[in-house]
């Protein structure tokens, strides 16, 4: 099977950014096929839902962004108040490509990083988002509050040291991840990929790890992740709290599915966290994988995802 066959790769110029991203082909004469936006997380790229996009691209009219920062998109240094790599921003960015391909109402759904971008776009962009899943995170506010945490918050700091460690004024984070030397930042890359529950790089094929290793090791890059981490830690704390006070909540049907050997299955209850935040239908399950479910359980991730979207 080809690289991505069926896909093309586009370039949109939205919100003051450049957006790399893979969408379906478009066939003349084709029946119109629901639009999925499937978003990736950290460290990685749009290349993390190859396995289930080819499962999906019958059923959907799939569009796989790289996030502002990541993968071919566009990493710009951050502003001082890291709101260029707010997910409110980010949000913004993934609504411009919707527009940008004529695309009113969409499915959502994504992983990590890309979750926390999904749950923002949700709140914000309410009316265009049919249904939403997450995938392994309870909300940011939550998770940084730790007052629902099952075990004392340490073990959350220990779990998630880079949240605190990236979070740090540039450039020290960069530099100690590999902004300056390749192989340490490679070390570090593969570090994060074997970790929080995954079993090594396995479950990664290798065009995606090339693709890994070719985006993220470089200082621009490690940069641009660092102020996505560092946005999350500040103005978005901001405007989730100012969303909590206003009594936004995610209006549309949710589902969440979780690692059983993640972090998030071991420290949170997400069906919890995340039915405190939809005024909808929440439902949810927990997958036998660790962190990268996409990736280690593309199959059951595909099914998953087509049984909620499909009702």
């Amino acid at each position: 099977m080809s690289w991505f066959n069926g896909f093309d790769v586009c370039s949109f110029e939205v919100n003051g950014t450049s957006i790399n991203a893979r969408v379906s082909t478009r066939v003349p004469g084709e029946a119109i096929r629901p639009a999925l936006l499937l978003l990736h997380g950290f460290p990685q790229s749009h290349v993390m839902w190859h396995r289930v996009a080819q499962l999906l691209a019958r059923d959907y009219f799939l569009v796989m962004p790289d996030l502002r920062g990541y993968g071919a998109s566009s990493k710009t240094a951050g502003l001082p108040d890291h709101s260029n790599y707010s997910k409110r921003n980010m949000a913004h960015d993934m609504a411009g490509v919707m527009d940008a391909l004529g695309i009113d109402r969409f499915f959502l759904c994504g992983h990590d990083r890309g979750a926390r971008v999904a749950h923002r776009l949700a709140l914000d962009c309410a009316a265009r988002v049919q249904k939403l899943c997450v995938i392994d995170i309870a909300p940011t506010l939550d998770m940084y509050d730790g007052a629902t945490l099952r075990e004392p918050y340490m073990a959350f700091a220990r779990a998630y040291y880079h949240w605190f460690h990236m979070l740090q004024p540039a450039p020290l984070p960069e530099i100690m991840m590999g902004a300056n030397h390749a192989p340490t930042a490679r070390a570090y890359l593969h570090a994060k990929l074997g970790g929080w529950g995954s079993a090594g790089l396995a479950y990664i094929e290798p065009e995606a790890l090339a693709e890994y290793e070719r985006s993220f090791c470089n200082a621009d890059a490690l940069h641009a992740a660092c102020e996505d981490y560092r946005a999350s830690a500040g103005i978005d704390l901001e405007h989730d709290r100012a969303s909590r006070a206003q009594g936004k909540q995610v209006p549309c049907d949710m589902l969440v599915l979780w690692g059983e050997r993640g972090v998030v299955h071991r420290l949170f209850d997400p069906m919890a966290l995340w039915r405190a935040q939809c005024s909808a239908q929440v439902s949810g399950q927990v997958m036998p994988a660790g962190h990268f479910i996409p990736e280690e359980q593309p199959d059951g991730t595909a099914q998953a995802l087509r049984a909620f979207f499909a009702h």
